[in-house]
């Protein structure tokens, strides 16, 4: 008969449950799911399956077409994401970072630009320096701020008045 599935699914009923709690990602909890559904016979053909999950027949097929080559290493394996490189390699980054939280700091995202150029002979493009501090190392230059004669008095005097 078309569409019955020839599967001896390993894991039992428990397993399965406990599988698809810890699982991180909607799609690998789909595919637990799938297994589940399957093993507690809720699904008796790959078609039922599918129609359970929504997804096409050929998906479910293929799906279980890896579990049977590899299990459930294979079939919740996924590719490596390939991405654009980093502009600054990722021990100039570590390098910044213990740079950016020495008391010392820096003044601005051009003395940070500079120290890259000098300290560790890499340049940057000119966005990549305030995008990397301020997201990525979650710090920020810490150049003291312009004040005015006034406020500074001011401001003596108020912490004086409140010692």
């Amino acid at each position: 008969m078309a569409g019955i599935y020839k599967l001896a699914i390993t894991k039992t009923e428990a397993d399965l449950k406990q599988w698809l709690r810890t699982q991180k990602t909607a799609a690998d909890k789909e595919r637990i799911q799938r297994l589940y559904r399957l093993k507690s016979a809720q699904a008796s053909t790959v078609e039922s399956a599918a129609a359970l999950l929504g997804r096409p027949r050929v998906t479910v097929q293929q799906w279980l077409r890896r579990d049977r080559r590899g299990g459930l290493a294979v079939l919740l394996g996924h590719k490596p994401r390939t991405g654009r490189q980093q502009s600054l390699p990722q021990w100039a980054q570590e390098a910044l970072s213990q740079r950016l939280h020495q008391p010392e700091g820096f003044e601005s995202d051009g003395e940070i630009w500079q120290w890259l150029e000098t300290q560790l002979g890499l340049s940057a493009p000119s966005k990549t320096v305030p995008q990397l501090v301020r997201y990525r190392l979650q710090a920020s230059p810490q150049g003291a701020r312009p004040m005015s004669v006034a406020a500074a008095e001011g401001r003596v005097e108020a912490a004086k008045k409140t010692r």
